[in-house]
């Protein structure tokens, strides 16, 4: 392949990562995705590719839906062990981010709401929100008619409304929202916590270092307050962490994020639903695999001092 042709390619690269990251929920799945589609356009005859960008699409869109329907991924999904893989604002992955809908496309709980919809429902409704493709274009990228294009389009919303109904808010709100959290969690008082909280706030956990064998889920605000409440780290978290972790606000997946970090490495991330400037929801993530690209993001870049130094 010359120069020119791989440089075609890179240039797409974002974008493609982007997209196969809405598809799947995973940075590494999305990551190996583009890849396979590396390979796709090195091996094809591209004096046939009149447009690159749309056939590169075509290629990635349907390469993660192969993804999607292998009986390996439904297995992993089917478990109940299986979340979205968290990114911090400013990742490329993170794609477009110009609209609402492109800003609500990559929210933890978008991206977990879409678990609920067939393959073919999740792609039309991420290229077309997402990426702004017109139903001809995507009936061309996914083989359908116009007609089916615009039906899954249709249920593909009403489903994502359920997870809908956010408060967009700045760096700085989002860090103000942090700071309350964090200070009511330290404080160890249930009853701080639950008035941070929506009357139908949950939580999801994969569990102390992501050692839980299925997802731990918080049903009520009570039950959500209590288990933040032992949040916070006892002698033996912290050797299993390797250290006192320090405490930081960030935005992850668009929404305020806390990150317990230890020299440097992203070792805890409570992700922060916001509805009606109250916590809807709060999704806990441990688990190194799940982090491996976050912390890499986080290293890589400055960030605001840390809320607590050593917790």
């Amino acid at each position: 392949m010359d120069t020119a042709t791989a440089a075609r390619f890179e240039a797409s690269r974002n974008r493609l990562a982007a997209l196969a990251y809405r598809l799947l929920g995973s940075a590494a799945d999305a990551e190996d995705t583009v890849q396979d589609a590396f390979l796709r356009w090195q091996a094809a005859d591209r004096e046939y590719v009149e447009v690159p960008e749309a056939w590169l699409t075509k290629i990635v869109t349907n390469l993660a839906l192969d993804r999607l329907r292998s009986a390996k991924m439904r297995h992993e999904r089917a478990v109940g062990a299986w979340m979205p893989e968290p990114l911090l604002r400013g990742d490329p992955m993170l794609g477009p981010a110009d609209t609402v809908e492109q800003r609500e496309s990559v929210t933890m709980a978008v991206l977990t709401m879409m678990e609920k919809l067939s393959p073919t429902e999740r792609a039309v409704y991420v290229l077309y929100e997402a990426f702004s493709y017109s139903h001809a274009e995507i009936a061309e990228i996914l083989d359908l008619t116009v007609s089916a294009s615009q039906q899954h389009l249709h249920r593909a919303r009403h489903r994502i409304a359920a997870a809908g109904n956010r408060t967009e808010l700045d760096p700085a709100a989002a860090r103000r929202i942090v700071e309350a959290f964090v200070e009511a969690a330290a404080s160890g008082r249930t009853e701080r916590l639950v008035t941070l909280l929506t009357a139908d706030a949950t939580g999801t956990s994969d569990g102390f270092g992501g050692l839980a064998e299925k997802l731990i889920h918080y049903s009520t605000p009570q039950r959500l307050a209590t288990a933040l409440r032992a949040f916070k780290p006892t002698a033996a978290k912290r050797r299993f962490a390797g250290g006192s972790p320090m405490i930081h606000a960030a935005v992850v997946n668009g929404c305020p994020a806390m990150l317990a970090t230890v020299d440097d490495r992203v070792v805890s991330v409570a992700i922060l639903e916001i509805r009606d400037d109250r916590i809807a929801g709060v999704r806990g993530i441990s688990a190194p695999h799940r982090l491996a690209r976050l912390t890499a993001q986080w290293q890589r870049h400055e960030h605001d001092a840390a809320l607590i130094e050593s917790w």
